[in-house]
């Protein structure tokens, strides 16, 4: 298994071990409660694994025996896995882990090493009621892996993280077929050495896989240059319980419907994705990114929509509104960290003579020639909307601390503050609507919840992902728990009231976050009574008996 998964944290985000200096600055958290108006955090721990009980196994002799027997030293029932299994990343998720509420964790864990394996777990499941919950990386962000058993006796988490292997790479269709449960960094590695890239780079490169790219329909920071997912997808398989269903490796059919489009997105609820075959480019040969600061958010969203119904070559356009341009900014200050911003020319006064700056990092990736007109030409599209170029600094810092951010959260979680993300998309002509709804919704919802007087919450948003006739907007908020209460039934609230929001002015539930069990109770609106119906008759032809990730993507 190319992942250590005994590096990990149990209850939070990468590994353990991982060197958090800015956590342990008494400046950052004092600046931080500063933001919030609180007169400082408090010390909210997690609890320790080994004080924890894991509930008893429903599984009974006959059903270790049988699992033994197929899967030879490949079944675990101790207490890290079970609990590293319990749930995904998800700010629910985090609390229920760190409040030591392991109700829901599977009976055992098996790791499978084919697709003859997988088959052969989910025909004994369905043979003896255990439901099976598809497990790749584990960063689903919307309860998509949590170990609902649903009607059934007992539930099983299938890794497969040891279904690893690329098992070919095509150079000359530009395509390769790997395994579903490779991990970001060896798929790249072993597609750099032969001068190739996918491009997918999502926040959780490294610690997510293949097949759960797929299966969420997942968008990486570039997909400007490489697409979603879907975009990227040729052909995959999927075990169910039915059998082997695969879409073959053609690049065009005319054939019906193609059976990757329900594997895409599928979430595990129609089968295992155990293989994909995708396509990749090859490496670029040139990267460069450059910041631009604008006078508003309307004014950068705008340079973006030229941008891309011009066809100009970027890689990344990334616009960040008021709000979180000028917390970024102040975070970086407070942390003490010289700021890319500090170096490009121009900024002081810009930001004095701009009421509402917004920063914009662009990336350019491809061949130099290609590299070199989309970076002019996108820079005359940014001038023509009023745009004051920041240099390469702020782009360089960004991608610097891509990978780095998530693991802000724990120590967040850690000093009584919640910490969540929701993101969507829409057609430009609802953007702004969209955009001030959403932002007004999550800003009343925290008003409403905040227990302590004075304090407030922070709202931010930036758009991640554009296309020519729309754009996704993703937003982060940062708020005091209501630590005398229940802080899920806070979070709850605040989800609830962004979520109703997003559906009412044009939005769909999530961009590239996927459904899980956290947007489930707004599918139904945005899928319609037929669209469901239609979702609900593949489920039962693939999966009969309903083991597969019960409570995920479709309302009962």
């Amino acid at each position: 298994m190319a992942m250590d998964r005994s590096r990990l944290r149990w209850n939070g985000w990468g590994f353990a071990d991982h060197d958090d200096p800015i956590s342990r600055r008494n400046d950052v958290w004092g600046w931080l409660a500063a933001e919030l108006g609180m007169p400082s955090l408090l010390a909210t721990p997690a609890r320790a694994l080994e004080e924890l009980t894991l509930p008893p196994s429903q599984l009974d002799a006959k059903d270790r025996q049988v699992l033994n027997i197929l899967f030879p030293e490949r079944v675990r029932e101790d207490l890290f896995e079970r609990a590293l299994h319990a749930r995904g990343r998800s700010y629910q998720d985090l609390l229920r882990l760190r409040a030591g509420d392991l109700s829901e964790a599977p009976d055992a864990v098996v790791y499978p090493r084919s697709s003859e394996d997988v088959l052969k777990l989910l025909a004994f499941a369905s043979e003896r009621s255990a439901a099976v919950v598809p497990y790749g990386g584990g960063t689903s962000v919307v309860g998509g892996v949590t170990p609902h058993r649903g009607q059934h006796r007992a539930v099983i988490s299938v890794d497969i993280a040891e279904m690893d292997q690329i098992e070919a790479i095509d150079e000359q269709s530009l395509t390769v077929s790997a395994q579903a449960g490779i991990y970001g960094p060896p798929l790249e590695a072993a597609l750099k050495r032969r001068g190739l890239t996918l491009g997918h780079y999502p926040q959780s490169f490294e610690f997510s896989t293949l097949g759960g790219w797929v299966a969420h329909r997942g968008a990486g920071q570039a997909s400007n240059r490489y697409g979603k997912a879907e975009d990227w997808l040729v052909g995959a398989e999927l075990a169910t319980p039915r059998g082997m269903l695969r879409d073959g490796d053609l690049p065009a059919t005319a054939t019906g419907p193609r059976i990757g489009d329900i594997v895409a997105g599928s979430e595990g609820v129609f089968g295992v994705i155990t293989k994909a075959t995708v396509r990749v480019r090859p490496a670029p040969a040139a990267v460069e990114g450059r910041a631009y600061l604008f006078r508003d958010f309307a004014r950068g969203a705008a340079a973006i929509r030229d941008c891309v119904q011009s066809e100009t070559p970027v890689a990344t356009l990334r616009l960040s509104d008021v709000e979180e341009t000028r917390f970024s900014r102040a975070y970086v200050r407070a942390g003490q960290r010289r700021s890319g911003w500090d170096q490009a020319s121009g900024v002081a006064l810009a930001l004095a003579s701009f009421k509402r700056p917004c920063v914009l990092i662009a990336q350019f990736e491809g061949t130099k020639v290609t590299v070199r007109f989309g970076r002019q030409r996108f820079s005359r599209i940014a001038r023509h909307h009023g745009a004051i170029p920041l240099g390469s600094g702020p782009a360089m810092q960004w991608r610097e601390a891509r990978f780095q951010a998530p693991y802000l959260r724990d120590p967040m979680l850690d000093r009584g503050l919640g910490v969540d993300t929701l993101e969507t998309a829409t057609s430009w002509s609802k953007l702004h609507g969209l955009y001030t709804a959403v932002k007004a919704a999550l800003e009343q919802g925290i008003a409403a919840s905040v227990p302590r007087p004075g304090a407030k919450g922070i709202v931010m948003c930036h758009i991640s992902h554009s296309y020519p006739d729309g754009a996704s907007l993703y937003f982060t908020y940062i708020f005091p728990r209501t630590l005398d209460g229940d802080d899920v039934a806070q979070w709850l609230a605040i989800k609830r009231t962004a979520s109703d929001a997003i559906l009412a002015n044009g939005g769909t539930i999530s961009h590239h976050h996927g459904v899980g069990a956290d947007h489930l109770p707004w599918m139904a609106q945005e899928k319609g009574a037929l669209g469901i119906e239609v979702l609900r008759a593949i489920k039962r032809t693939l999966d009969p008996k309903g083991v597969l990730n019960p409570g995920k993507l479709i309302p009962l």
